[in-house]
């Protein structure tokens, strides 16, 4: 589209006007020539270039409108290219056969051939050999069902590595809906397609982890269960006998039953922790909550356990500044958490003393805290004491015959009774763990 110049033409019609105006003028001065016929003629005349002249000005506003419409479109024009030249996807324009007509800079990039190279070759010389009858069968179907999007397919640019690609292709219709053309889209998917792989790959690693876990607590449980029942009677079959061995009848044979009735002992506590993490890990274990003395079931725990800090010689105390705190909460499981932390602080002190103490809080909470003089935890192995199977030092476990379980069951039964727990420890100056719980726990 071009502006017209409508300069001459505006003085050709001033030049008529003009003209006309003298005739008018000498018509009417001019008896001899006077005529009414003549008259009218030169008005008409008159009227007429007067009627052309506001047309040439009519004309010349309508060419202003066509030479600003030329502007923005060509403006547009000039977008669209730049928009299509350097959009950061391959952007292909067809015929209907799939031979390109048009390319951008990045599919000139993905595909590795110049844009003069590029242009009149057939797409499916770029796409891998083993699709190639599948992309022409999809090329022929295009002009009836118009469009095909995220469609993979393997490419290979001129001289370069395969790619997989995800292709959007769109068929261009004339107005009448024929289609004329065909537009692409062509993005290398590669790298997101690998990640996809590795996910997948990760996901099923995890399935395989968790079934793996669930059949282990299974296991546990299980065995755990079918161990009990024999491992009771064994303590209880020789209880009874240590009852009926007379004192200092056979000292050899008293040992023997003695160690028989505390190694008995020791594997039901063990079966016991194992079943009781079972039932915590399958969200099985439930809260018997009563009202009970918190003062009364630590002196219990502590004379419980006294003969065990006696044989290291340890002082085991307790430490309160209220004797008549009471609790509605499950005693089994505070007692149960109590003797695991109390047991832990004897196993690994050697020198020095255990302190059980507990204190009032506001907000209707006590602090149960366990203190030793023992050996200390270091800090980077603070974070991970309270994982199952989890142990510092394997020495010191086995020698103390632990299982790795206690401080994760401890955690468990806290979170359970609507507590928390911390721990504050330094390497050589023992190790304290406070334990947050409410005085009335919900149920």
């Amino acid at each position: 589209m071009t502006s017209i110049d409508y300069s001459f033409f505006g003085e050709y019609v001033q030049t008529v006007q003009h003209r006309a105006q003298v005739l008018y003028e000498n018509a009417i001065g001019n008896s001899s020539i006077q005529s009414d016929l003549t008259i009218t003629c030169l008005e008409e005349l008159r009227v007429a270039v007067e009627e052309l002249q506001v047309a040439e000005e009519e004309l010349q506003q309508q060419n202003e409108v066509l030479v600003a419409a030329q502007s923005t479109i060509d403006t547009e024009r000039q977008r669209y290219q730049d928009l299509f030249e350097f959009a950061p996807d391959a952007y292909i324009v067809s015929d209907l056969y799939g031979v390109v007509r048009e390319a951008n800079r990045a599919a000139t990039a993905l595909l590795n051939i110049s844009h003069h190279y590029l242009i009149n070759k057939p797409l499916v010389n770029f796409v891998a050999d083993s699709h190639r009858s599948g992309f022409r069968a999809v090329l022929s179907q295009l002009t009836t069902i118009h469009r095909i999007q995220e469609w993979e397919l393997p490419m290979c640019g001129r001289k370069s590595e395969p790619f997989e690609a995800a292709i959007t292709v769109q068929a261009v219709c004339d107005r009448h809906g024929k289609s004329i053309s065909l537009r692409w889209l062509i993005r290398d998917i590669t790298t997101r397609k690998q990640t996809e792989a590795k996910l997948q790959e990760t996901q099923l690693q995890n399935l395989e982890l968790v079934e793996a876990d669930r059949l282990k607590d299974q296991f546990m449980a299980t065995i755990s269960h079918e161990l009990r029942t024999p491992m009771t009677a064994i303590l209880g079959f020789s209880q009874l006998l240590q009852k009926r061995i007379e004192p200092l009848e056979d000292p050899q044979i008293e040992s023997m039953v003695e160690r028989i009735v505390r190694n008995s002992k020791h594997l039901l506590s063990l079966i016991e922790e194992l079943l009781d993490f079972s039932k915590l890990k399958a969200r099985r274990l439930e809260l018997n909550p009563l009202t009970f003395s918190l003062n009364q079931l630590a002196i219990e725990t502590v004379h419980e356990l006294q003969s065990l800090s006696d044989q290291k010689g340890l002082a085991l105390q307790i430490d309160c500044d209220n004797p008549n705190v009471s609790l509605f909460n499950d005693p089994v499981r505070v007692r149960q958490v109590i003797i695991n932390l109390l047991s832990n602080a004897i196993k690994f002190t050697d020198e020095g003393q255990v302190t059980l103490g507990f204190w009032e809080l506001p907000e209707g909470r006590i602090m149960i805290a366990v203190q030793d003089t023992g050996m200390g935890i270091d800090l980077k192995d603070q974070e991970n004491i309270f994982q199952e199977f989890w142990q510092i030092h394997q020495g010191s476990t086995r020698k103390n015959q632990g299982t790795g379980l206690g401080l994760a069951i401890v955690r468990a039964l806290v979170e359970l009774m609507q507590g928390s727990i911390t721990i504050d420890s330094q390497v050589g100056q023992g190790t304290t763990f406070r334990i947050e719980l409410p005085r009335n726990v919900r149920v």
